[in-house]
């Protein structure tokens, strides 16, 4: 276990001082008026980072699965209409009530999975007004306090079928941007860098943009077909990249220079059966920093379990146990930034906490589907617990 690269501690304890960690090791006494959580027989593990999800959205897309599954393509989908256009007209007529009822739902049952920071993108209004509804419900489950939510704006998602691609670019960056910024809805601007969707200048504006704006890029890049998407993400100064199934050597070694994450999305190349993965061992040989996340969303992924993320890329991208276990944990924090404030148990971290009920860490991956999670902390406040009965599981 030392090996691991974990900084596994045997026998230890953790304790906590109002929503932050005051230390962590062996031999911690408590106060006598301290509540004690026995952890025995357990794994405890920083709280986990989902740092990829489009998890607000209305309706959801089972025909166009089915229609894949018989041999039509992602391409093929989009451009009859479907695909995420599918999605946004549903989510254009759900009123923002209803859309946070959908997404409490959601953020609830990845919280029972252990996530307790969960990354959030707008991106299914694809109009000013249906883009801040988006945005106001991430910041509604923000309060909720089940999660700590990240929210990004990503109008750039794709191109509404009434708008004309050279004017909707112009109204992401002279009015959509700005409203989000005026009314502080989100950190992240993220932008779908495809050549059929916005090619590597399209994005690399859009981007500039959201930075003048104070929003930190992020990049949708080189998932489809090689696009550029990498090198973008490193010129524009931006804090990860997600999908990588094609980006090119020059692209990787624009993101190793400039410390970009790249967020390894597995469970959409599984649903999409992509025919390309991500380099993996080119990222290793160049010291790039590794991230996992489900990528939840209605159509290309509809994974909620980030622990499932985790065992997918190791069984389908290569990864090591200890690197997909720090995928979701302190490099899903980097790919967000928040490497400083959770994904590790040290002082003054965040006490974000997970209770798994395995005999040692490497079971989180090696039991594929299985849901070891028994307690889950967010800063500090038990969000989740789960116990077993006669009857089943329980969620309190």
């Amino acid at each position: 276990m030392s090996g691991s690269g974990l900084g596994i501690v045997e026998q230890g304890s953790v304790l906590i001082r109002e929503d932050r960690i005051l230390a962590v090791g062996t031999g911690l006494k408590p106060e006598p008026d301290e509540e004690v959580i026995d952890c025995e027989g357990c794994v405890v593990l920083p709280g986990f980072v989902d740092s990829h999800t489009h998890l607000i959205f209305g309706g959801w897309r089972s025909d166009e699965f089915e229609r894949r599954l018989a041999g039509v393509s992602y391409k093929e989908i989009a451009a009859a209409g479907g695909g995420i256009l599918s999605t946004v007209r549903a989510t254009r007529t759900a009123s923002e009530e209803e859309l946070y009822q959908l997404g409490l739902t959601r953020l609830q049952e990845m919280s029972s999975w252990g996530a307790t920071t969960v990354e959030v993108k707008s991106g299914y209004g694809l109009e000013t007004g249906a883009e801040l509804k988006l945005l106001r419900v991430a910041r509604r489950l923000a309060e909720t306090g089940i999660a700590t939510v990240v929210p990004t704006f990503m109008g750039a998602h794709a191109i509404p079928p009434e708008r004309e691609k050279t004017d909707y670019v112009r109204e992401i960056v002279e009015t959509m941007l700005p409203a989000v910024a005026e009314q502080r809805l989100a950190r992240f601007c993220d932008v779908f860098c495809e050549n059929f969707m916005f090619n590597a200048e399209e994005s690399r504006r859009i981007l500039e943009a959201g930075r003048a704006c104070g929003l930190t890029p992020m990049v949708h890049a080189d998932e489809i077909e090689p696009s550029g998407g990498a090198e973008v993400a490193a010129r524009v100064g931006a804090v990860s990249a997600s999908h990588l199934l094609q980006p090119s050597e020059a692209g990787l070694r624009l993101m190793a220079e400039n410390g970009v994450v790249a967020v390894l999305l597995p469970g959409t190349y599984l649903m999409l059966r992509e025919q390309h993965r991500p380099p993996v061992t080119r990222m290793r040989e160049l010291g790039i920093t590794m991230a996992v996340a489900t990528d939840f969303n209605p159509g290309s992924c509809t994974l909620v379990s980030i622990l499932l993320a985790a065992q997918l890329a190791c069984l389908l991208y290569g990864l090591t146990v200890a690197e997909a276990l720090r995928g979701i944990t302190v490099n899903g924090a980097k790919a967000l930034a928040l490497d400083s404030e959770c994904g590790r148990l040290e002082p003054a971290m965040s006490a974000d906490i997970v209770v798994a009920a395995v005999p040692d860490y490497r079971h989180l991956i090696y039991r594929l589907g299985h849901n070891p999670v028994r307690m889950v902390i967010r800063a500090g406040r038990v969000v989740y617990r789960c116990c077993r009965s006669p009857m089943g599981i329980v969620q309190q």
